[in-house]
């Protein structure tokens, strides 16, 4: 079940985000996102998180992997937390939440080059955990 529920809420909130970028916060998609965002967080602290180093990553980012995922993470409870303050009628002197999603973006695209490369170069299946395995086929 948890598998099921992160790799759903996980591919859910990178379309959420897509959308958000392309058109800035649309009160329906901001809600979606907050809510797929946080409950995604409150899943990994809940039940732990699905990712690891795998045992072919070696050295630095071997012992970074668990920092960089807590900081991703992170990253989405903040803008998803912002996301919601913001439909709330929130407001903060920080960064605009459409320069946010951008940020946010931008760091889920060195995530998805990261597990690209551990994928490919590596050979230790990092896209599998991610992935349905109805896709896993076609890896």
């Amino acid at each position: 079940m948890r598998r099921k529920a992160t790799i759903a809420l996980h591919w859910l909130t990178l379309v959420l985000l897509i959308l958000l970028v392309a058109g800035g916060p649309i009160p329906v998609v901001a809600w979606a996102f907050t809510l797929s965002g946080l409950a995604m967080c409150l899943l990994a602290v809940a039940q732990g998180v699905m990712n690891g180093p795998g045992p072919k990553l070696e050295g630095a980012l071997r012992r970074a992997h668990p920092w960089l995922s807590r900081a991703m993470y992170a990253a989405l409870g903040v803008v998803a937390a912002l996301t919601a303050w913001s439909q709330l009628g929130g407001t903060w002197s920080g960064p605009s939440l459409p320069n946010l999603y951008f940020y946010l973006m931008s760091a889920s695209a060195l995530h998805a080059i990261f597990h690209l490369w551990r994928h490919t170069a590596l050979g230790d299946g990092a896209l599998r955990r991610m992935t349905p395995t109805s896709m896993h086929k076609m890896l």
